[in-house]
């Protein structure tokens, strides 16, 4: 299995960069081929501009998706985009380890999805949800946050994790055709001390021996709908 980890702290000794770290060992050890865009430490540029393109089809109003469809046709994406999307196109698995930021992730990685799921590639047209681009392809987050795990469930002072969590869950991952697995999330880590912080490692490692076995979280496929895409009769 081909895996692609997108990892997004500024802080080489974070204990996410610890979570991104172990990842690469155990699923090497297990035999995969493991890439890693370790966003910071590459100064990966989150802005998403008409800088993008070198052979533009609307060179006086910028619509930055067909722009996109036209670049990657004429195989005029900038190089950093290309680079990433290759990477993308090979991956089987793609982790997102990041910690969230305002009920979301940071910037960069922000910037990662906007400029490298490419229109006309991973979504584009009716291609999305069960339909989508990068169908056939896994995605999961690995997530710190700072929260503790009575403070996110439903009826909790920040409500359900997957319910925050569901612009990226559904709206990026699951919308570009991606299975994506449940979250797993590392709780309260600015606050524990180093011994449960070893023990939430030990928890991520025994996620990544068992990712064949997780039930996936489930979202609408396209057949639910008509063709304009009013929901079918139950």
């Amino acid at each position: 299995m081909n895996v692609l980890i997108v990892h997004a702290h500024h802080e080489p000794q974070s204990f996410n960069a610890a979570m991104k770290d172990l990842a690469v060992a155990e699923l090497r050890s297990q035999g995969h081929a493991v890439e890693v865009s370790d966003l910071y430490a590459m100064h990966w540029n989150p802005v998403a501009s008409a800088a993008d393109f070198g052979v533009r089809q609307q060179p006086d109003y910028l619509v930055y998706a067909l722009e996109q469809r036209h670049n990657q046709q004429q195989q005029a994406l900038a190089a950093d985009i290309r680079d990433e999307l290759d990477k993308l196109l090979r991956a089987d698995l793609v982790i997102f380890n990041f910690p969230v930021y305002w009920f979301s992730m940071p910037a960069i990685m922000k910037g990662w999805l906007d400029r490298v799921l490419v229109s006309g590639v991973c979504y584009g047209g009716k291609r999305f949800y069960d339909q989508g681009g990068l169908a056939g392809k896994r995605a999961m987050l690995a997530i710190s946050i700072g929260g503790r795990p009575h403070m996110l469930v439903e009826g909790g002072v920040h409500g359900e994790l997957n319910d925050m969590l569901r612009p990226i869950l559904r709206g990026t991952l699951a919308y570009t055709g991606m299975t994506v697995l449940p979250p797993f999330v590392a709780h309260h880590v600015p606050y524990i001390t180093h011994e449960a912080r070893v023990e939430l490692l030990e928890q991520y490692r025994q996620r990544l021996r068992t990712l064949d076995s997780l039930p996936p979280l489930q979202f609408v496929r396209l057949d639910q709908f008509d063709a304009q895409l009013h929901p079918l009769p139950a």
